[in-house]
């Protein structure tokens, strides 16, 4: 099938995912303020955030497999649809009396179960309709996309519970399920699918998705890298909301979280226009060793502007990160292996998310309790010296020429110096 002018098609695509997005950012932010308030730690947080997403990252790998033998739409489907089964448990339970901790756990980590067939198949998805030039843009609107649930969701989610309770924010993020099952269906009817009919047994399918994978010098190394890469990201996630709400309201909370992803929506949109063309190992340390200090700078004070300020500046490094990583891992894998590519890129690279949500808690309840300078602070330590390893992760980057050459796609030209060269 040719890929030519599909691009309306991923917009449509798109669109529902950012709607998506929206909702569960909705549903993210009204149950962190509601354990917050309940628990007073940043470790209850912290908790149900790792539960929210360790089934994800658990069955990555799992979904990448079938993202290749089945239809990708029907998958989305699926795990948008299903999904909401998770959300509606938690209201059912606010319902009929609140949601003590044991529910809300159960009902994130339902939730997370069917959203993990989502990730594998939404990627790959974009690789069957788009072509190689169109895919810079697409991983800014994709950025774009991620971002509304900070840019949007902390500002509905904290004006909403000025007036009503957490379960108006339930029913909203329901709702929102069922517009991205029509986008995708019909997305899915104005394409042909592009499952593989893979015949491989599960052993061998993962087996082969690892050596597409490590099949390119510097592409393990970099998604290696990119773990150590959302160590640090998930311990900022994790630990702002604590550190704002220890001397601030919710609903400045949504207004702060709203201004500082705006960093995100500007930048997603230069992404969206004009792309990257080239040195994306280059921007990629770049854009990381910045990050780094903007998190320094937003630990450092109890001041709303600078941490504003900052914060602003960090979100709008992360589309640059997220669109080099995505495009020199795009562009070394084949095609008919993305599926199961992506299902073990998302296992290796998101379990610094796993480990930032199960320790960074705690550790900030522990700094918080030394000197008796609260969670807040202590949280806002962890950010800081989260914020030092990331500048440092950026050098070893910078450094790395495997990664360089990640660049040239197979099968380009290179001159004697390992550049590529221009094909007549």
């Amino acid at each position: 099938m040719g890929k030519k002018n599909n691009y309306a098609k991923f917009l449509l695509l798109w669109a529902g995912e950012l709607i998506s997005s929206i909702g569960g950012g909705l549903t993210s932010f009204g149950l962190g303020v509601y354990i917050f308030d309940l628990t007073g730690s940043a470790s209850g947080m912290a908790l149900v955030t790792l539960l929210a997403f360790l089934p994800t990252i658990i069955l990555s790998v799992p979904a990448g497999v079938l993202a290749d033998r089945y239809d990708r739409r029907i998958l989305m489907m699926l795990g948008d649809g299903l999904s909401g089964l998770g959300v509606l448990f938690i209201l059912i339970c606010f319902l009929t009396g609140g949601a003590n901790m044991p529910e809300i756990c159960i009902g994130v980590s339902i939730s997370a179960v069917f959203s993990s067939l989502l990730e594998p198949s939404y990627r790959a998805t974009i690789t069957d309709i788009l072509t190689k030039e169109e895919f810079s843009k697409a991983s800014g609107m994709v950025s774009l996309a991620g971002s509304s649930r900070y840019l949007l969701s902390p500002l509905i989610a904290g004006l909403l519970l000025t007036v009503c309770d957490i379960s108006v924010l339930l029913i909203i993020d329901i709702c929102t399920f069922f517009i991205t099952i029509v986008t995708t269906a019909v997305v899915r009817r104005g394409i042909e699918a592009e499952a593989c009919g893979n015949n491989e047994d599960f052993k061998d399918s993962i087996k082969s998705g690892w050596e597409a994978v490590n099949g390119r010098k510097g592409l393990s190394t970099l998604i290696i890298m990119s773990s150590v890469i959302t160590l640090f990201m998930g311990i900022l996630q994790v630990l702002v909301e604590p550190m704002i709400l220890s001397f601030e309201s919710s609903r400045t909370l949504g207004i702060a979280e709203t201004v500082c992803a705006c960093g995100m929506l500007v930048s997603s949109l230069i992404l969206g226009i004009v792309g990257i063309r080239k040195g994306y190992s280059g921007y990629l340390g770049m854009s990381l060793a910045l990050a780094g200090i903007f998190m320094i700078g937003m630990s450092l004070f109890e001041n709303m502007i600078l941490i504003c300020v900052f914060g602003f500046l960090f979100f709008a490094m992360l589309p640059v990160a997220n669109s080099c990583l995505d495009y020199l891992t795009r562009t070394n894998i084949p095609v008919e292996k993305q599926g199961r590519a992506w299902g073990l890129i998302g296992f290796i690279s998101q379990i610094g998310y796993v480990l930032a949500y199960a320790f960074s808690g705690i550790a900030a309840d522990l700094l918080g309790k030394i000197g008796d300078r609260g969670v807040g602070r202590g949280a806002a330590l962890m950010i800081f010296i989260s914020g030092i390893l990331l500048i440092v992760t950026s050098l070893m980057i910078c450094g790395r020429s495997d990664i360089r050459t990640l660049e040239i796609s197979p099968g380009d030209p290179i001159d004697q110096n390992g550049k590529a060269t221009a094909s007549s």
